[in-house]
């Protein structure tokens, strides 16, 4: 008899498989998903025990599910949710999976949110590693190191020695040309809309999504659905840009003062986007100049 929780979590990987067609993913992708699924599905023993005995590594040595998605089956496992699947539909609520962290009530996921701009587990884990915590009241050491904890059992992470080699960002410029080709494609109107269930009264199919590549790296991109956007007229303005499979993300804006004031810039990242400017082509910065 098959587990009923596997099928679950399948149900679950076909949906993203579907989602992700639906809205002219590749197709590569696509598959990879739904193989995922059937593997599950498949399975003689609760993938939850084995993610239990063995980690993600366990799930890694099942025939056809990587790394990406094996993340993605262990939040399925420990959340009993999948933020990809959630933005997908538009529905994300990335205050809401901030307060499933235990320690961070309502306020402090609003703060985080707002006021760091972060929408992510994986982002949540930077900052409490980083320091930016330190600088939201109510954080103490014991808070802190708790949700270290907790974070990095969810994510798998494995302790990495000290000054081991960080995980590599997609350069600026990589960033900056995926962010056009969004922009470009949502204002053609050639891109598939979902309709976000937040800040969407009247239930409007507004929000374009594209999926794209470069190189090895998929990308998720859309325009920023955030409480924070809405407040600041920046909803067709700020892009949000997912990668490795929605565990990374970097956010695209217009700059309004400075040096690059009119130019598109990576939130975090000015000094790179300062050279990326002084090197990059005339017609090139043309491109990446706000409409």
């Amino acid at each position: 008899m098959r587990d009923e929780h596997n099928a679950a979590i399948a149900s679950r990987l076909d949906e993203v498989a579907n989602l992700l067609e639906e809205q002219g993913a590749n197709p590569y992708r696509v598959a990879a998903y739904r193989r995922a699924a059937e593997r599950i599905r498949m399975l003689d023993e609760p993938v939850a025990e084995i993610l239990h005995n063995e980690g993600l590594q366990g799930l890694m040595r099942l025939r056809g599910i990587g790394e990406s998605i094996a993340r993605s089956i262990q939040l399925l496992v420990v959340l009993g949710r999948l933020p990809m699947l959630e933005r997908l539909r538009g529905e994300s609520d990335p205050e809401a999976l901030l307060r499933s962290v235990p320690g961070i009530g309502r306020k402090l996921a609003e703060r985080f949110h707002d006021e760091l701009g972060i929408a992510s587990l994986v982002e949540l884990e930077a900052a409490a590693h980083d320091g930016r915590l330190h600088d939201i009241a109510g954080i103490g050491e014991k808070r802190l190191a708790g949700i270290r904890d907790v974070l990095a059992n969810r994510l798998g992470r494995v302790r990495e020695p000290a000054g081991s080699a960080a995980v590599e960002e997609p350069v600026v410029a990589e960033l900056l040309d995926v962010d056009r080709e969004y922009r470009e494609k949502a204002a053609a109107g050639v891109l598939h809309r979902i309709t976000p269930r937040r800040f969407n009264p009247t239930g409007k199919a507004w929000l374009s999504v594209l999926h794209t590549r470069r190189g090895t790296r998929e990308y998720t991109a859309l325009f920023s659905n955030s409480a924070r956007a809405h407040r600041k007229g920046r909803t067709r303005d700020w892009v949000v840009l997912y990668y490795d499979d929605g565990d990374r993300q970097s956010t695209v804006i217009t700059a309004t003062h400075g040096l690059l004031r009119g130019r598109r810039i990576v939130v975090g990242r000015l000094a790179e986007c300062e050279q990326y400017y002084e090197t990059v082509k005339p017609e090139a910065q043309t491109l990446a100049t706000a409409a």
